[in-house]
């Protein structure tokens, strides 16, 4: 995870979105790419002694993404490409946007929290049990999907919730950025 410096508008007249991260920048290059919240960005400046880098925000990547909605001190999920050599720990996703949702319930079972996501009736046509989708920037699998509430939910561990921004999240209050694509 990383947290929000700063967002806003750059010198350039573009916005920008600065983010505190020492782990995610010790080997980045200019032009990488990081996913924040399941979207892809590129890096356009970095300082490793900071443990910082910024990333450009397209009006495209403001108006399909909630990144607009977020704040100094806000956390986010963060993940680096994946080397085609290296070893892959989940699910192939891409951090092209698919759309965006809402929390509409969350409860808790045992040391697990159910967490149920209201979307677009287009997007929840590609989402299935037992499939995969990624909540911002979480690889999870999906439980259920109710059709008639344009619903669909999943679980998180007691050890991925310490690790992900989502269950920091209340009901109804931001919109989670959903990708669907990928393998």
């Amino acid at each position: 995870m990383g947290e929000i410096k700063q967002l806003g508008i750059a010198d350039h007249g573009g916005v920008n979105l600065k983010i505190l991260a020492k782990t995610v920048i010790e080997d980045v290059r200019l032009g990488d790419s990081i996913a924040i919240n399941g979207t892809c960005l590129t890096v356009t400046d970095f300082d490793t002694q900071l443990g910082e880098f910024t990333v450009g925000l397209a009006p495209e990547t403001l108006r399909k993404t909630s990144l607009s909605e977020l704040e100094p001190g806000s956390l986010v999920n963060l993940e680096r490409a994946i080397q085609p050599t290296g070893r892959m720990g989940g699910h192939f996703v891409q951090g092209h946007v698919d759309g965006t949702g809402e929390i509409v319930g969350k409860d808790v079972e045992g040391d697990s929290l159910w967490i149920k996501v209201k979307v677009d009736e287009r997007m929840l046509k590609y989402v299935v049990p037992k499939g995969f989708i990624a909540v911002d920037g979480t690889s999870l699998t999906v439980v259920d999907v109710f059709d008639e509430e344009l619903c669909f939910n999943f679980m998180l561990v007691a050890y991925t919730q310490q690790k992900v921004v989502i269950p920091l999240k209340e009901i109804g209050q931001k919109k989670l950025i959903i990708n669907k694509r990928g393998v």
